[in-house]
């Protein structure tokens, strides 16, 4: 049986990692590199980085964290926010990231998908989705740019052409469960999970060791990410993979 991975996720600023809600209120919560290096002697199995402000002279800056984390680190870890053409994503996966995630610009430009996977593979592309429950319940609609914009895209049908067009994990993340610390949307990572036969990543919600043990008990993902829960040190790494080692979940220790 596969283990499940852990996943800490970086939002990064000016070449800092600052968390806030929904982008607001923002506040510096360390140096990247050294909050890689603490979560890969912890034991992550992977980093995700957000660029959050991805003008280019960010992504300059954005380059380097990436140059000097690849330096320190032996896992893999994954590089979005802004990531708009081609190049963006050579410049990246030359800087030491192992994969690439794309979520607006994918929607903007499907074939984006295509022309990373054919360049660099696979498992390189990483499809961020950011999905809400429709009024009706009967789905959920892909929103972009930072969750502001509701694209009116059915949420599995565009997770389904993306990886039909070469994406080789979904990051999912539940605009619906995303800052209430209840715990992952199940229903809705279940509902993709069932759809494709790629990785899912669970983002949104997390709030207790309970919570990861749901997300694979249910077998709703393959993956569970979170942040403010590592970065305020709430629990570590090491406590979540010891907590779901006694509850039978595999995980790589």
């Amino acid at each position: 049986m596969l283990t499940k991975r852990i996943i800490p996720c970086l939002d990064v600023k000016d070449g800092k990692v600052v968390k806030g809600v929904n982008f607001v209120g923002l506040k510096e919560v360390g140096d990247p590199v050294e909050l890689a290096k603490k979560y890969y002697l912890q034991g992550a199995d992977e980093l995700v980085f957000l660029d959050i402000t991805a003008t280019h002279e960010h992504r300059d800056t954005m380059v380097e964290v990436v140059r000097k984390v690849a330096k320190e680190i032996f896992m893999p870890f994954t590089v979005g926010g802004g990531i708009r053409t081609i190049e963006d994503m050579r410049k990246m996966l030359l800087a030491g990231a192992d994969k690439v995630s794309v979520n607006s610009a994918a929607v903007d430009h499907p074939d984006l998908i295509n022309q990373g996977a054919r360049l660099f593979g696979n498992q390189c592309i990483v499809l961020a989705v950011d999905g809400k429950k429709r009024a009706d319940g009967s789905g959920w609609n892909v929103y972009v740019h930072g969750g502001r914009i509701d694209t009116g895209i059915d949420a599995l049908a565009w997770i389904q052409e993306g990886v039909e067009r070469g994406a080789g994990e979904i990051l999912l993340t539940s605009m619906d469960a995303d800052g209430t610390k209840a715990g992952f949307d199940l229903e809705f990572c279940k509902a993709v999970r069932d759809a494709v036969s790629v990785p899912v990543i669970a983002s949104g919600g997390c709030g207790s060791l309970e919570d990861f043990y749901e997300v694979f008990a249910s077998q709703s993902a393959d993956a569970a990410l979170a942040a403010s829960l590592f970065h305020y040190d709430t629990v570590t790494i090491e406590e979540v993979k010891c907590y779901l080692q006694t509850k039978g979940v595999p995980v790589r220790l």
